[in-house]
This record gives C-alpha cells, sequence and structure tokens, in this order.
C-alpha cells in the first residue's frame, strides 16, 4: 500500500519543519515538503509533532524474569515511552563463555516485541586482540567495558588493541564501577586521555540508561540511521505527540522528558504499537540489528 502522510511537524534537535512522506511497503520512499501532483491517500498529521522512535540503552533484560513481568517491563519501560529498539549486553567474564552466552542471549530476545541490538560487557582484563576478534567475527558494534582501577587501564595492550578492532572499529564504551567523587573522575580522566592518545574508537562518557541515546552515539556504534530516523529509504517507525501551538520551540529531549503525556501514537516498522493508552505487546516482533560497520555515518 502506498500513501502520504502530509503536513508533518518533524522535530529534530529543537527544530520543527513541515515535512510530507511517501510511504510504501511500511517503509519511507521520498521525503518533500509537499506531494500535490500525487493522488495517493493521505494522512494528515498537522495536528501532532513527530519524532522518529528512540533507542533506550538497557542492561536490565533479565534471562529468568516471568513472561508477564517481562511483557510488563517492556510495555512500562519501553513502548509507552516511545522507544522500539534497545541496545543491551551480554556479561561476559571469560573468553571461552563468549559463544555460549550469546547464543543464550539471542534466545532469551527471541519474544522481543522491539529490535534490539547486543553489544558485549567485559573486564578491562578481557581487552585483548583475540577476545575482540571474535566479536569482529560476530559483528558485535559496542564493547562496554568495566573500570574498577586506573592501574587496570595501563595494562592493556593498546596499540595490538587498536589494531584488532581495524576496520571493523567498534567503540569502547566505559561502565566506571566507582559511584563518585575523585576516585570516579581519576578514572574518567585516564580513560579519556588513554583512549585519545591511543586513538581508540570510543566514547569518553558513559550511556545513560532507559532514555533517548543520542543520535551522535548512535552514528558511532553504528545504529543510526539504521534506526531513529525519517530518512528517504527508512523504516515507518515514528511518535506522534500531541501539538502544543503556544509552545512551538522545544528540544527533542525536553519533548521526551516533560512531556510524554503527549505521546499518543508510536509506529514501529509500520505497524502501531501504541494507540492513545493502549500500549501492544507483540511477542517475537522484534528483530536482532546486525551493525555492518559501526562509524560509517557520523555526525
Amino acid at each position: 500500500m502506498t500513501y502520504i502522510i502530509e503536513n508533518a511537524n518533524v522535530l529534530s534537535e529543537q527544530n520543527i519543519t513541515t515535512t510530507s512522506f511517501l510511504v510504501k511497503h511500511d517503509r519511507i520512499t521520498s521525503v518533500l515538503s509537499s506531494f500535490k501532483k500525487l493522488t495517493h491517500m493521505r494522512m494528515d498529521a498537522e495536528p501532532f509533532i513527530m519524532t522518529p522512535t528512540y533507542v533506550f540503552f538497557d542492561q536490565q533484560i533479565s534471562e529468568d524474569r516471568p513472561f508477564q513481568e517481562t511483557r510488563q517491563y517492556f510495555l512500562e519501560q519501553f513502548i509507552k515511552k516511545g522507544c522500539t529498539t534497545i541496545l543491551t549486553t551480554v556479561d561476559i567474564k571469560y573468553e571461552n563463555d563468549f559463544s555460549l552466552k550469546m547464543k543464550r542471549k539471542q534466545t532469551n530476545l527471541n519474544t522481543c516485541p522491539i529490535d534490539y541490538i547486543i553489544a558485549a560487557r567485559i573486564p578491562v582484563r578481557l581487552l585483548t586482540p583475540s577476545f575482540i576478534r571474535k566479536c569482529k567475527k560476530e559483528r558485535i558494534p559496542a564493547i562496554f567495558v568495566e573500570i574498577e582501577d586506573v592501574t587496570e587501564l595501563f595494562m592493556v595492550p593498546w596499540g595490538w588493541v587498536r589494531e584488532a578492532l581495524f576496520p571493523y572499529n567498534c567503540p569502547l564504551i566505559p561502565i566506571f564501577t566507582k559511584d563518585e567523587g575523585k576516585a570516579k573522575q581519576q578514572l574518567i580522566n585516564t580513560w579519556r586521555k588513554l583512549t585519545l592518545t591511543e586513538k581508540i574508537p570510543s566514547l569518553a562518557d558513559e550511556i545513560s540508561e532507559h532514555q533517548p541515546i543520542p543520535k551522535q552515539i548512535l552514528a558511532k556504534i553504528g545504529i543510526y540511521p539504521l534506526k531513529s530516523n525519517l530518512l528517504h529509504g527508512g523504516e515507518l517507525s515514528y511518535n506522534f505527540y500531541l501539538m502544543d501551538h503556544e509552545k512551538r520551540q522545544i528540544a527533542e529531549m525536553e519533548m521526551f522528558h516533560y512531556h510524554n503525556h503527549r505521546l499518543v501514537v508510536t509506529m514501529h516498522k509500520g505497524h502501531i504499537i501504541r494507540a492513545g493508552e493502549k500500549a501492544m505487546f507483540r511477542s517475537g516482533f522484534g528483530e536482532q540489528v546486525m551493525i555492518n560497520k559501526p562509524s560509517f555515518f557520523l555526525l
């Protein structure tokens, strides 16, 4: 089926742009200011603010949670917040556990109602060329590194790590286990200095859970523009918020944090998964998103 979404007030960063979308087979085939000459069926989106759906980071997806509890968790923590893709991790302590734990995680996510990306979470000591090559072979788009002590970072063979990462170049993302204070700040400063000096693909900071991951980070991991976009050729996934005509100047993150009560529609790959107060859990509708090349599209 081909149709047009017209008069869409698309929010990007802090700007709202009036746009029209030509939709065919649940994908966006063209994006223009209008399609006046086409005769396809039209949907007027003028009463709404339109955003791409969000990608959240979440490490709490349990493998042994009862189904009803899992269902409620996905509805409340993701679907009702306009999230249709999750970045999650496999906790790996030993290299030999890699394949088994990855398969177990994939099996656990078979009933996931939204799409997901699987990354690895490891202690610093597992930052070895052989482990990185395994991640590269399985197209793991990000490696989360638990950092407890500064001395650990100076024991990493950074030159070999850099060579092993190339050419896939999945970024290393820090998880600082110290909660606060000078000790944590020292970890942050040392991490930033070493990864910059050694030219390691990485993020300077941790990723916050249960809120939209910024597009710059999504692009670094390779998730954007596969997800969280309203571009030509992209999948039809979007959120509709009720328009407030008195406040047209609003940032994307402000919309998420302070105006979630105005979210009325979430579309995921051409299927409505939220309409008004009703959110739908479609078991198994989610798919694993494979990243061919991190950092291919940089913002």
